[in-house]
């Protein structure tokens, strides 16, 4: 976890007021609402709105016109509804709903955009207030606006109430806000964009779009828990690297996702775990001077909207209804090869950082006292269990609410199979962060009938040192990150003297901490390797994190590694060393797979992926993070490479396109059998070359088919095979 650090956003679009109310002497006033030429331009108009009872049509009045380059629209609104919150379509139109239990003033700001222009700067916006005795249910604000089209609009809100900051309250009426309700994020397009690292974020819908296709023979995989095999990846990283070999427009992206699944297929796991695609702000670093304005956010672990899928995700800049369609296109993509897709929500804080150098795009805006744990004995400072400045408010009776309804979102729409939950102690605390016994954020999750079959994984500890492991609140649903089984087989496969029990107890099973109730060893999310720290390279290459690049003085990441870097520090032309070790990280793996448990592992550990010591990598869009393709061209099949006396050597050079070739040399004066791998694809091998036949047989260019899975190689002779598609 990191600790966000970003500047306050600046008031981009003021309100302004009417210069008059019309009513009558019958007229309740329903709202005003005013629009706006932005930067600088002087024509405007300003409009009132007004109504003659709580449950009529509002009139529209225009009052005066300046100048017809901004052009208004003839909008009518209505008080609208509670229910439900965010944004809606109902039969007077398309309705607007947020709750702000502490709120005195709400505004709603829309911005009537050009169909897909992302250029939200030099927009007019219009500015909708509501009343509290007619727009008001409860604590929620609503209001129905009926002649808007349904999409290609931005939405925000203002929102005023008291300014007592010692009572926990950080209302701002400057601030434009992000609607948490919010389904789709409009916003900066492309990834890392520094020219538009200022830009504003807007809650945006589409109800124009046909329902998604799921397909008539699609379902999900619904793999038993006790049969997963789990990878833990990065979206951007895994094909943002120019090794991909795929199109500039679509690295990085889900459908830079979908090219390169052939592999996770191959490598055989059965469920990916991606690092958090909600929403969130990959610039923050930048938005002041600060020792990490160097780098960019590419863990993402720094929520700006709980519902929204990651709209720089997307492929070619393509923005959030992209972001959503090639989301369900990853989704569907994995399903129809029996992989699992498993979230990490961060639901513990968001991005709006802590209150010296806070970033307000929402919740801090809307309701601070509500949203986000204060110490009221301590000037309403805002508690901080994230370890990121903040800490969400998760079993407020709205908050709670807030993340079930975000987490149903995600099954029912997008279908992903389940969750793991990032810091999942904080949402075992009170309103006060004090620990409870029976949380019931957590007991409603695992209870919940949507959510039923999803696999919920927490990780059991929180940066105020609540640490659950093995007796994290469970109603026997909850699997965990075992951090103890992280911990014992790195100390003993490293030869740590007084662990042997330790680690017989975690590859049995972890007896010690889940045979209790109805908890079963798959309860146990088995991990040696995860994002958060070394790679399993740099675990057998490092004794100590080298994290100078993140500018922090080397004080960040964690100083308990237990790792041993086999006798020299760092990389190594050493031969007795690397093949220390490579028998290391084999001897790791093996522990892990054959652990009672659910195995997870992390990107690039299957070819070995060093992050050269750095041990907190959240903030480098390099090579880094970035998986490295280059290094998965050759496939080698045979690695008895300290054997002196072998003469044989076989690979297989792979192409993006699955045209791969097998080839192997034999030079020892007897036939070896070799194993030949399963071809990719709807392929099978052709035998291009076998230099022990004569000619013409020897060299065939166009193939021959008929290649099992042996093949008896000639003394003192060599062969390669091609593979193509199969013979009709």
């Amino acid at each position: 976890m990191i600790l966000s650090h970003s500047a306050v956003w600046s008031d981009c679009c003021p309100s302004v007021r009417s210069k008059h109310m019309m009513r009558s002497n019958s007229s309740v006033p329903i709202s005003s609402w005013n629009a706006r030429r932005e930067l600088g331009v002087s024509s405007q108009r300003n409009v009132s709105v007004y109504a003659s009872t709580a449950g009529e049509r509002v009139g529209v009045v225009v009052e005066e016109e300046e100048s017809s380059q901004l052009e208004v629209p003839s909008l009518k609104v209505f008080p609208g509804q509670a229910q439900p919150l965010g944004v809606s379509e109902v039969e007077s139109g398309i309705n607007f709903a947020i709750f702000s239990q502490n709120a005195t003033a709400v505004t709603l700001c829309l911005v009537l955009q050009k169909r897909g222009e992302p250029n939200i700067d030099d927009q007019g916006m219009i500015t909708l207030s509501l009343d509290p005795l007619a727009n008001k249910t409860g604590d929620i604000w609503h209001i129905c606006v009926e002649d808007l089209p349904r999409g290609d609009i931005l939405y925000g809100y203002r929102v005023d109430g008291p300014r007592d900051w010692h009572q926990g309250h950080r209302f701002d009426i400057k601030n434009i806000l992000i609607d948490p309700y919010a389904k789709l994020i409009e916003g900066r397009r492309v990834f890392g964009d520094a020219s538009n690292k200022m830009s504003t974020f807007f809650g945006t819908y589409d109800l124009d779009s046909l329902t998604f296709d799921w397909g008539e023979d699609y379902k999900a995989p619904g793999i038993p828990e006790k049969d997963l095999v789990i990878y833990e990846m990065n979206v951007r990283a895994f094909t943002a690297d120019k090794s991909s070999g795929l199109d500039p427009n679509i690295r990085g992206s889900y459908r830079g996702v979908i090219e390169k699944i052939p592999h996770l297929v191959e490598l055989g796991i059965n469920a990916v775990e991606l690092l958090p695609v909600f929403e969130f702000d990959e610039m923050e670093f930048q938005r002041r001077p600060n020792p990490r304005d160097h780098m960019i956010n590419t863990w993402g672990y720094s929520t700006v909207n709980f519902f929204a899928p990651m709209s720089r995700y997307a492929s070619n800049g393509g923005g959030p209804l992209n972001a959503s369609r090639e989301f369900k296109e990853m989704v569907k993509a994995f399903h129809n090869v029996g992989i699992e897709v498993i979230l990490d929500v961060v639901y513990n804080h968001t991005n709006e950082a802590d209150d010296e150098y806070p970033y307000t795009t929402s919740f801090r805006g809307i309701d601070n006292k509500v949203y986000y744990m204060v110490d009221l004995n301590n000037k309403a400072q805002l508690l901080n269990y994230s370890g990121c400045g903040n800490t969400l408010n998760c079993n407020h009776p709205v908050v709670m609410e807030l993340i079930l309804d975000s987490l149903r979102h995600w099954v029912l729409h997008y279908h992903v199979d389940g969750f793991r939950f990032d810091l999942a102690s904080v949402l075992c605390r009170g309103t006060d962060g004090s620990p409870l016994d029976a949380p019931p954020l957590i007991r409603a999750i695992a209870k919940d009938t949507i959510l039923s079959r999803s696999k919920i994984i927490a990780e059991p500890w929180d940066c105020g040192g609540l640490y659950l492991v093995g007796r994290f609140p469970n109603w026997d649903r909850w699997a965990e990150w075992n951090g103890m089984y992280r911990d014992d087989v790195r100390r003993f496969i490293k030869g740590d003297c007084g662990v042997k029990g330790r680690f017989a107890t975690r590859i049995a099973g972890s007896a010690d901490l889940y045979k209790v109730h109805k908890r079963k060893p798959y309860h146990s999310v088995n991990f040696v390797i995860a994002h958060d720290g070394f790679t399993l390279y740099d675990l057998v290459s490092y004794n100590n994190k080298h994290n100078e690049a993140n500018g922090e003085g080397g004080n960040d990441g964690c100083n308990d590694n237990f790792s041993w870097n086999c006798g020299f520090e760092g990389e190594t032309s050493d031969m007795n060393v690397k093949a220390l070790r490579s028998r290391q990280m084999k001897n790791y793996h093996l522990a892990l797979m054959i652990s009672q448990g659910t195995p997870m592992m992390l990107m690039g550990d299957e070819y070995g992926h060093t992050r050269h010591g750095n041990n907190n990598s959240y903030g480098h869009d390099t090579a880094l993070n970035h998986f490295q393709w280059g290094q998965n061209d050759v496939t080698w099949h045979e690695d008895n490479w300290d054997n002196y006396e072998s003469k044989f050597i076989a690979f297989t050079l792979r192409d993006e396109n699955d045209g791969h070739v097998y080839v192997a040399f034999n030079a020892h004066d007897y036939f070896v059998e070799a194993v030949i791998p399963t071809p990719p694809g709807e392929r099978q091998w052709y035998r291009v070359v076998d230099t022990n036949l004569d000619s013409p047989d020897d060299i065939v260019p166009e193939g021959v088919p008929g290649i099992g899975d042996m093949y008896n190689i000639a003394p003192y002779s060599s062969i390669l095979l091609e593979a193509k598609p199969k013979m009709v």
